[in-house]
């Protein structure tokens, strides 16, 4: 069973920067491909970016549209963990930010929800215009 942890969400001001953490543990590995979702309040879940499992010294990453040369995700293997940098904020990005984890080992990002097995209790994210 993997544990996923959030940390890093706060308040900020419009133009500001906010890095989120993830931490996993459980299992032997937590090299799995792995999310970050978001939720506004009266809307769904909705993707932000996703990162395939480290394979050597690559891994290959998606992002939607709305965060695109905004946000960053990445890893570092060594501590279990997955961030997401969130830079140039607006006020539209203020929403519950979810880590998630899929289960699945591979040079593959995935964007579909239904295959992330394991999530965090999230983070709120409230950016102020």
């Amino acid at each position: 069973q993997v544990q996923l942890v959030e940390s890093g969400g706060g308040l900020v001001q419009a133009g500001g920067s906010l890095r989120l953490s993830c931490a996993a543990s459980g299992g032997t590995n937590s090299n799995f491909a792995m999310g970050w979702f978001r939720q506004a309040p009266g809307k769904e879940r909705e993707l932000v970016a996703t990162i395939s499992a480290r394979s050597g010294l690559t891994y290959y990453a998606y992002y939607a549209d709305s965060v695109k040369g905004r946000f960053t995700i990445s890893r570092d293997s060594a501590k279990n963990t997955v961030y997401l940098q969130m830079n140039r904020l607006k006020p539209e990005d203020t929403a519950v930010y979810y880590c998630a984890a899929t289960g699945y080992r591979g040079s593959v990002y995935y964007t579909q929800m239904n295959v992330f097995n394991y999530w965090g209790q999230g983070t709120q994210v409230t950016v102020s215009s």
